[in-house]
């Protein structure tokens, strides 16, 4: 094997097995982090991240924390089944772009100050960002529908 093969080369097995990855790892987090918005998992509920909203100063938290999670549960399932994975990936994309901006506001960057800063929603954000822009991948419902 050459060395620029190792280091500059790929194939479009790999991309689409990479395209996959990233669309199983997305969208099962996206899942989840709706399905700890209803109680379902962790220990977040929708009426207290309905209240964390309107202490934001957000207009309508009750709207929006349910639009949140209806995004990222269904954002989370496209991407997941590879169905409609770009629409998808932009519903949770929205969510994130909130989250940066208003829910994250003011903790600087990292994750671990106090209050938490935005690391966490940029990083799920540019990773979105790449999936819009790669697509689905052969691997998905996308490719083989459409």
């Amino acid at each position: 094997m050459e060395i620029k093969n190792l280091l500059v080369q790929s194939s479009p097995f790999l991309f689409d097995v990479a395209a996959l990855v990233l669309r199983l790892f997305m969208g099962i987090c996206f899942v989840v982090h709706g399905l700890g918005k209803l109680g379902v998992v962790g220990i977040g509920n929708m009426a207290g991240f309905e209240s964390w909203l309107g202490s934001l100063g957000l207009p309508f938290p009750r709207f929006q924390a349910r639009a949140a999670m209806a995004f990222e549960i269904s954002g989370g399932i496209m991407m997941t089944i590879g169905l409609f994975t770009r629409i998808g990936a932009v519903m949770c994309l929205t969510t994130m772009i909130v989250a940066a901006l208003v829910g994250h506001k003011g903790g600087g960057y990292l994750i671990t100050n106090n209050p938490p800063g935005n690391e966490y929603a940029i990083n799920l954000g540019v990773v979105l960002v790449a999936m819009i822009l790669i697509g689905p991948g052969i691997y998905s419902l996308d490719a083989y529908l459409f």
